[in-house]
C-alpha cells in the first residue's frame, strides 16, 4: 500500500427488500365530488383521475415508493384495458413479468367517487373468468423474495403463495379485506401475518369493538400476527406467544382521499417485515405512510416516499416529546 494514501473501505450494501404482491390489478376512474349522491340524479365531479391500481397493485407501488423492490402477480384480460394496466404499473417501477393475461376475460374496472371528507364510494367490476385459473407457484418461484403479500381477490393463487412462502420460512402476509367469510377462513391459517380491515374483522368475529376483534382473532390464530386497522381510530394488534393487545394511534391529518390508504399500509408493512423491522416500528411506519397518502387525491398516486414518511414520524416524535416536557 502506498504510504500516506488512505485505504478504500468497501462496506457491504444490503439490497432493498423484495416483496411479491399477489391479487388485484384494476383500472380505476376516480371522480372528486363535493358530497356523495343521495338517490337518483346527476353528479358533477370537479376533478378526475384514471389510474391502474387495485389492492395488490397499490401495495406493490407502496413498496417501490418506500425504497423496496416489488413484483406483482395479477390477472388482466387480453384487451386494451389489460395492456394499459400492465404498462402503467411497469412504468411505476413494479416488476410485472409475472402478470397473467387471460384470453376471453375482461380486465377489472372500478368507478370511484371521493367526497370532500376524503371518503369514497367504489363500484368495482371483476369478470369471474379473470381468476378462474392460476399460474404455478413453486419454492423456486418464491426463492428470491423476502416476503409475500396477498389480497383476497384471487383466493386460489393467494393460498398457494401463502402456503409455499410459509413452508420456506418467509413472511406470508394476508391483506384481510372484505371478502366472503369462507374466503377469509380459508386463507387465514396459511398466513404468518394478517392485517385485517375493521369491516372484515367484524364479519369474522361479530364484535363491534376493535380491540375485542383482535383478541378473538388472536385466540383463533395464536401462531399468527394479527392486526386490525380502523382508519382514524388507529391500529390494534397481537403477536404470537404474547398476551395482550398493542395499539398505535393514527396520526392526525385532514383527509382528502382515503382510497388506497389501506393498500399503502399493507405494502409498507410488508416491506418493513421483509427488512426484519420490529412489529411496533413496522406498524408505526405503515400508519404514517397511510396517513400521508390520505392527504393527496388520486388513489395510489398519493403514496409517500420513505424520506417523507420518516420526516412525518420524526416531527410527530418531537411533538410528543415537547408535550411531555
Amino acid at each position: 500500500m502506498t504510504k500516506g494514501v488512505e485505504p478504500v473501505v468497501i462496506r457491504a450494501v444490503h439490497p432493498p427488500g423484495r416483496v411479491l404482491c399477489v391479487g388485484a390489478a384494476v383500472l380505476d376512474t376516480l371522480f372528486r365530488v363535493h358530497e356523495m349522491p343521495r338517490g337518483e340524479g346527476k353528479v358533477l365531479p370537479y376533478a378526475m383521475e384514471q389510474i391502474a391500481e387495485g389492492m395488490a397493485a397499490s401495495a406493490a407501488y407502496a413498496v417501490v415508493c418506500m425504497g423496496g423492490r416489488a413484483s406483482l402477480w395479477g390477472a388482466v384480460g387480453n384487451d386494451e384495458t389489460g395492456y394499459r394496466i400492465v404498462r402503467e404499473l411497469a412504468e411505476s417501477g413494479i416488476d410485472t413479468d409475472g402478470m397473467t393475461i387471460v384470453d376471453g376475460a375482461r380486465s377489472a374496472l372500478s368507478t370511484i367517487l371521493v367526497d370532500a371528507a376524503g371518503e369514497r364510494l367504489i363500484v368495482p367490476f371483476y369478470d369471474q373468468k379473470l381468476h378462474a385459473t392460476k399460474r404455478s407457484c413453486t419454492a423456486e418461484d418464491l426463492a428470491a423474495f423476502d416476503a409475500v403479500l396477498v389480497d383476497v381477490r384471487w383466493p386460489a393463487m393467494a393460498l398457494d403463495v401463502l402456503t409455499v412462502a410459509r413452508h420456506l420460512g418467509k413472511p406470508a402476509i394476508l391483506d384481510g379485506d372484505v371478502a366472503p367469510v369462507e374466503t377469509l377462513e380459508k386463507l387465514a391459517p396459511a398466513a404468518t401475518h394478517i392485517v385485517f380491515s375493521e369491516p372484515a374483522a367484524r364479519s369474522l368475529t361479530g364484535a363491534e369493538d376493535v380491540a375485542a376483534m383482535v383478541s378473538l382473532l388472536h385466540a383463533r390464530y395464536p401462531q399468527t400476527f394479527i392486526a386490525v386497522t380502523a382508519g382514524p381510530a388507529g391500529c390494534y394488534w397481537a403477536e404470537p406467544g404474547v398476551s395482550g393487545i398493542a395499539f398505535e394511534p393514527a396520526l392526525p391529518i385532514t383527509a382528502v382521499d382515503t382510497l388506497a390508504a389501506g393498500d399503502i399500509f399493507h405494502g409498507t408493512f410488508a416491506l418493513a417485515i421483509a427488512e426484519g423491522m420490529a412489529s411496533r416500528k413496522a406498524i408505526r411506519l405503515s400508519s404514517a405512510a397511510a396517513a400521508l397518502k390520505c392527504t393527496v387525491f388520486g388513489g395510489r398516486l398519493g403514496a409517500p416516499s420513505r424520506l417523507e414518511t420518516n420526516a412525518l414520524l420524526q416531527a410527530q416524535e418531537r411533538a410528543e416529546a415537547g408535550a411531555q416536557a
